[in-house]
């Protein structure tokens, strides 16, 4: 598919879709239309790993760090062992930004109360992350 669709189908801004490629996290093919500047087709593949960068990136990592994965992934793609260590830090990851959010919310619900009560001291940030 071409950029137009390949924008349509992920939901991202074809400026977006250039980014990633000319910093190799997409790596479309060359059609052979478009003269000096070949035509870029992206794959279904190509959709399912920018679902995976956009995942990746709400979990707080890095496009370098995003771009070292999927470099190490494709030298190596059925390495359970390399998988595994993904998974694993992935999860790790997760329950830290987990513990984070509750403690915010928690934050955040007792500032309710307080505010609700207006009683005593507010309570602290720092008390609940």
């Amino acid at each position: 598919m071409l950029i137009s669709e390949f924008s349509k189908r992920t939901g991202l801004p074809r400026e977006t879709v250039r980014f990633y490629v000319k910093r190799g996290l997409l790596n479309p093919e060359s059609g052979r239309k478009g003269g000096s500047r070949p035509y870029q087709i992206f794959s279904e593949y190509d959709v399912d790993l920018t679902r995976i960068i956009g995942i990746h990136q709400a979990l707080g990592s890095s496009l370098a760090e995003i771009g070292d994965m999927i470099d190490a992934y494709g030298k190596e793609p059925d390495n359970p062992a390399r998988t595994e260590e993904l998974l694993t830090g992935h999860i790790a990851k997760l329950e830290r930004r987990k513990q984070e959010i509750d403690g915010m919310l928690a934050f955040l619900r007792a500032k309710l109360a307080w505010l609700d009560n207006g009683v005593g001291a507010p309570p602290r940030f720092s008390d609940f992350v």
